[in-house]
């Protein structure tokens, strides 16, 4: 973490100066808005601390609860998740209040007494090491507050505007705030009262049955796997071995249960089947009491007992996957007429079972997608054109989360009998378990993705994949780190130079390299408005092939080392050579003659580049970045 380049800190780093709209941020909503963002759960909360992050954009988030979320339906956070936490500063405090998700273990009919179950098997969660953070459980309504405290925090000094509801929404074909949206009062003495906000943009995060996604006519379309499941967060004391690790298990009558500890060392939570749906059902097995999943959990784990002493959350649901055709307002026939201006994101947009714990992962993952990309546009860093790529981007995604949530919730409820070998559940967590942590998502090329010309040159680095990090030597202060871990969710694109074999100061590729970023007008550096530090929009770092203690700091090109802040403070934070115990460039396929590996403001790699690749460079970065004039 960097500080003191604006002057001494002397309280908490976290907490950001207050600049721009979060200067005397007035409490009431405004009757203009840049962006509005509806509804604060995980895709609503991750986007307003990441647009807190832009201090001169007007980012509102209205909720219809009169207060913060105190209990949480989802609880699985995915290794992805955790290195998103990371990004925005919050990923130690939140790992180390939460259950670590280690191992799962399968129990299955006994085959000498069928009745009884025994566990038939184990399986290490991350036995590949897919990464470095861990698989965690932990409250969705904590997650929500640490988000909260990183919108508070910010230049922004964002806060959720509780007690509004929202009503409807229309798009305008023209005006500074296009977007006329209706709110109603939904807490307070003037409950009920309606109010009218414009905005340039609306962001729906406001669930299932989004009113967002109504007003702009999208609707979800699948299928209900006619299957129905009871799931309760309880207190109970159990001879049942395995309470505190995450299991599936499996009854000799084919009933199951998904068994997965909650944070705090007693609360666990359990997804109990309750069979399938009959089409003549109505809505009946809604009505199931928490008394009847109790008794049924007990029948499934005989010949174990679970006296449950207090319930802190209960429901029935039935498995149902659908997915919307589009994220956004723009209809087929306006593409190309203009750009969308109302976009959807989480269960507003897809929906699928609990149980393979995706829901908020994927949720966050949306609200990250748009929201760095509304900054960029509104800040005047990138054309209108960039907003498009959202509803590309994340509608395949939600698709693939579909396809493998219909497989696995279809496998947790088959009975024993018809798994052609008893073996066969878990290795498809194994096999499959890229996927549920959040690292399967690869982005297609567009304007934001490159062509993988040269992927060759980072085999580790995979062009639309997020960026996997590993670990580096910073020469300044000799400190080994993770490079990934640098990157904070400041709306800034990344630049990593790794160097070719020769020692900083002998490299001609790399000052070469320095030279164009720092001069040249096509550099993408050139687009930073003028009188912004010269890291403000691009954080360039290298990488030398060189231990730390053999790369001359003071030969390093001035463009690793910017100088920042209203002191003009040269920052020495930008420059590594490689770590003792692990070499980036072995570990991540990276080419002994030098790569540029360019990462999005999201954590995902855009492009894989030569050394000398300044033509490409500029080329990739010119539909991004604002239109320049020609020098004379």
């Amino acid at each position: 973490m960097q500080f003191h380049h604006h002057g001494y800190v002397s309280g908490d780093p976290r907490v950001k100066p207050a600049a721009g709209v979060g200067i005397n941020r007035p409490e009431e909503l405004p009757d203009e808005v840049d962006v509005l963002i509806v509804g604060s759960g995980p895709a609503g909360m991750l986007a307003a601390a990441q647009l807190a992050q832009f201090p001169n954009i007007t980012t509102r988030l209205v909720e219809r609860r009169d207060g913060r979320l105190v209990l949480g339906q989802a609880d699985g956070i995915q290794a992805r998740s955790v290195e998103t936490f990371q990004a925005f500063g919050f990923a130690e405090q939140i790992t180390a209040e939460a259950f670590w998700l280690t191992e799962m273990n399968f129990w299955r009919p006994d085959t000498e007494n069928p009745r009884n179950i025994v566990r038939g098997g184990r399986a290490v969660d991350d036995e590949m090491g897919i990464s470095e953070f861990p698989h965690l459980i932990v409250n969705q309504a904590r997650v929500l507050d640490y988000f909260a405290d990183v919108a508070a925090n910010s230049p922004s000094r964002l806060t959720p505007d509780y007690g509004w509801e929202f009503k409807t929404l229309e798009v305008a074909d023209e005006g500074e705030y296009p977007v006329k949206v209706t709110l109603i009062r939904s807490a307070g003495p003037d409950e009920g009262t309606e109010r009218i906000v414009h905005a340039k943009y609306v962001v729906g995060c406001d669930g299932a049955r989004s009113k967002v996604r109504a007003s702009i006519g999208s609707t979800l379309a699948g299928d209900s796997a006619n299957h129905a499941w009871g799931v309760m967060d309880v207190l109970a004391n159990t001879d049942f071995p395995d309470i505190r690790t995450k299991c599936a298990i499996q009854s000799h009558d084919g009933g199951s249960i998904l068994l997965i500890p909650r944070e705090g060392g007693y609360l666990f939570r359990m997804y109990v089947d309750l069979g399938v749906v009959p089409d003549d059902d109505n809505g009946k097995i809604r009505q199931t009491t928490i008394e009847q999943i109790i008794a049924k959990a007990n029948e499934i784990m005989t010949p174990y007992t679970v006296d449950v002493r207090s319930v802190a959350w209960h429901s029935v649901y039935e498995v149902g996957h659908r997915l919307t055709d589009r994220f956004d307002d723009l209809l087929p026939e306006a593409v190309g007429t203009r750009t969308p201006r109302v976009f959807i994101t989480g269960d507003a947009c897809h929906t699928h079972s609990a149980k393979a714990g995706q829901g908020m992962n994927v949720s966050m993952q949306d609200g990250f997608n748009i929201a760095w990309k509304l900054g960029h546009v509104l800040e005047g860093r990138s054309p209108e054109s960039l907003l498009s790529t959202y509803s590309a981007e994340r509608q395949v995604v939600a698709k693939d989360l579909i396809d493998f949530d219909k497989e696995w919730s279809t496998m947790m409820a088959k009975k024993p009998e018809e798994f052609a070998d008893p073996s066969e559940l878990e290795d498809f967590y194994v096999r499959t378990a890229e996927f549920p942590a959040g690292f399967m998502t690869e982005y297609s090329q567009s304007i934001l993705t490159g062509a993988r010309s040269h992927q060759d040159l980072a085999t580790g680095f995979t062009v639309g994949k997020r960026f996997k990090s590993a670990k580096v030597s910073r020469v300044c202060d000799t400190n080994p780190l993770h490079l990934g871990h640098l990157a904070e969710a400041d709306g800034r694109w990344r630049i990593y130079v790794f160097a070719d074999q020769a020692k900083a100061g002998e490299s001609t590729a790399v000052a070469n390299l320095a030279e164009w970023l720092a001069t040249a007008q096509d550099s993408p550096l050139a687009a930073t408005p003028e009188g912004a530090d010269l890291d403000a929009w691009f954080d360039v770092k290298v990488i030398y092939q060189q231990n730390h203690e053999d790369v001359d700091i003071n030969a390093v090109p001035a463009v690793f080392k910017p100088q920042v802040g209203p002191f003009q403070l040269t920052n020495l934070e930008k420059v590594f050579g490689t770590a003792k115990d692990e070499d980036i460039f072995d570990v991540r396929g990276l080419s002994r003659d030098g790569a540029i590996v360019v990462v999005r403001p999201d954590q995902y790699v855009a492009n894989v580049l030569p050394l000398t690749a300044t033509a490409e460079l500029a080329e990739f970065f010119a539909p991004v970045l604002p239109a320049r004039q020609p020098q004379h």
